[in-house]
């Protein structure tokens, strides 16, 4: 009898343990890396040029394309260093009050990070929906980041965002302090140099 009643409550335990973990905040789950070294990568394009162009899965699923933008829609790229930090915990939901702000310039936001899709997926799920798509730049490792120049040596990515037109051309580019979200006031001012002139 005994027995039977430490297993029903190591049971009970291991049906309970989901739904503590689950209580848990996304600010409780985050890993801080502490103060890293603001810049630590040399960017290989440079504004007036075209965009090189990618294709990476995204979190639903489906493989994201730039160049199926091209001709439809501004592009913003929002590369982060690492999912369930901090910063970009903070800088990415953000996104989600600024979405008129994006529609107004006919602007489609692509967030990649050099995370797999699992890790990817249960960081997004814990943030909340956001509206646009979440990419994954894991494998081959950092490729679409390293394209940009915006690999760091430690192999995560900058904070950085890129202001791409309909055309391809990328109109401006924003690294950005890693330790630090980029200024919401920088980016409104950046997407009115998307508009045609």
């Amino acid at each position: 009898m005994q027995t039977v009643v430490v297993g029903f409550v190591v049971a009970i335990a291991l049906l309970a343990a989901p739904t503590l973990a689950g209580a848990q905040t996304l600010k409780d789950m985050n890993y801080n890396p502490g103060v890293l070294k603001p810049i630590d990568s040399t960017l290989k394009v440079k504004v007036g040029q075209k965009a090189p162009d990618f294709t990476l899965p995204s979190i639903s699923g489906e493989k994201i394309r730039l160049s199926q933008y091209r001709g439809k829609k501004n592009i913003v790229i929002s590369f982060i260093p690492a999912a369930f930090t901090p910063v970009c915990s903070d800088q990415w939901p953000g996104y989600n009050m600024a979405l008129k702000l994006f529609e107004d310039h006919d602007a489609i936001l692509l967030g990649i990070a050099v995370d797999n899709i699992p890790a990817l997926y249960a960081w997004t799920g814990q943030m909340g929906e956001l509206w646009f798509p979440v990419l994954s730049d894991f494998w081959p490792h950092g490729a679409v980041a390293k394209k940009f120049g915006v690999l760091r040596s430690d192999g995560v990515s900058e904070r950085a965002l890129f202001f791409i037109d309909q055309k391809g051309v990328i109109r401006d580019i924003l690294v950005s302090d890693i330790n630090k979200r980029p200024d919401l006031e920088y980016i409104a001012t950046a997407l009115d140099k998307l508009d045609p002139q």
